[in-house]
């Protein structure tokens, strides 16, 4: 029996960094479209739903993206220090789904295929790995404040491409159900799978120079 998979996206009117980031425009349309476009040619995904507290988001999804469902994001859950924890429970509690996966408009670049791995790749080990979520590789020589080593010894200096790999959190997706997501008030399990996805694909626009790095690297894409 196939599994209903639901895809959750929280974008807020406002943002601390760059204003009006989600509906910005980026390569001639807000950025909020390019991951509605991804989502939408993701064959294992029934239905995408946007949480947000915009009325210009929700005007321009009905717009352009008539099969997108839109939720008006409660009141109590619009304050920064709101943790996206708390705000996939309500998303969780006001739909039916078997897995959901959790991304952001913040990751223009993201791939459909890649989405696709993914889904397939939780949906056939669950429940080995009771959730899922998107990395980076990293092998270089990590420091803490203190200045100690982390991931090295200063005295054996080997290349960084022998270094043990580490990995980085890079938010472009989580795969979860409603149940781990309950019991741990976290969308990652007790055994939640790594999931390596390539640098450039997991780029997030969180600062000013981002989009003009994203937008260099469409036009790339589109060269190719």
């Amino acid at each position: 029996m196939q599994k209903i998979i639901t895809a959750l996206v929280p974008m807020r009117h406002h943002s601390q960094r760059v204003p009006g980031k989600n509906f910005r425009p980026l390569d001639g349309q807000p950025l909020y479209a390019h991951i509605l476009t991804t989502l939408l040619s993701v064959p294992e995904l029934s239905k995408i739903l946007v949480d947000t507290d915009s009325s210009e988001i929700i005007d321009g999804i009905k717009a352009h993206f008539p099969s997108v469902e839109c939720a008006l994001r409660p009141e109590a859950l619009r304050a920064d220090a709101i943790s996206m924890n708390e705000i996939l429970m309500y998303d969780t509690s006001i739909v039916e789904s078997d897995f959901f996966l959790q991304t952001h408009s913040t990751n223009p670049l993201l791939k459909s295929e890649t989405i696709s791995k993914a889904i397939q790749t939780l949906t056939e080990l669950f429940p080995s790995y009771d959730s899922l979520f998107s990395v980076t590789r990293l092998q270089t020589r990590l420091w803490d404040g203190l200045g100690r080593a982390l991931n090295h010894n200063p005295n054996i200096l080997l290349q960084t491409q022998d270094l043990p790999p580490v990995y980085e959190e890079n938010s472009c997706m989580y795969l979860f159900t409603r149940d781990t997501l309950m019991q741990k008030r976290n969308r990652l399990g007790d055994r939640p799978y790594l999931f390596e996805i390539d640098a450039e694909e997991a780029w997030d626009i969180d600062e000013e120079v981002d989009f003009k790095i994203v937008e260099l690297m469409i036009k790339a894409r589109k060269s190719e």
